[in-house]
């Protein structure tokens, strides 16, 4: 049997690319984003930060915040039936 290629980012060229006329230097009031427990929140990858990125296959979901974890959120978010808890940083979280 052989082993699977690819890795955490394997095709999602076009997911976390960013659109044209968003690139460069990141907003320094998303990167200090402050959440509160129970806000809602969708999950949105800001391709040009990777420390605290969620799993790509949970990109465009919503979720609720549960607490702050160091810089952190933990989101819980539905997938399926099952209830799963994400830690992301404040740069990859919109509020809704």
């Amino acid at each position: 049997m052989t082993n699977r290629k690819g890795g955490y980012r394997r095709k999602t060229r076009h997911k976390i690319a960013k659109k044209p006329g968003t690139n460069g230097k990141l907003s320094i009031a998303r990167y200090l984003a402050e959440f509160s427990p129970g806000q809602r929140v969708m999950l949105a990858l800001e391709a040009s930060y990777h420390k605290g990125m969620f799993h790509p296959r949970f990109q465009g979901r919503g979720g609720v915040v549960d607490s702050k974890t160091g810089d952190c959120y933990r989101v819980t978010i539905k997938d399926l039936s099952k209830k799963k808890t994400l830690v992301v940083h404040p740069v990859h979280l919109l509020r809704q």
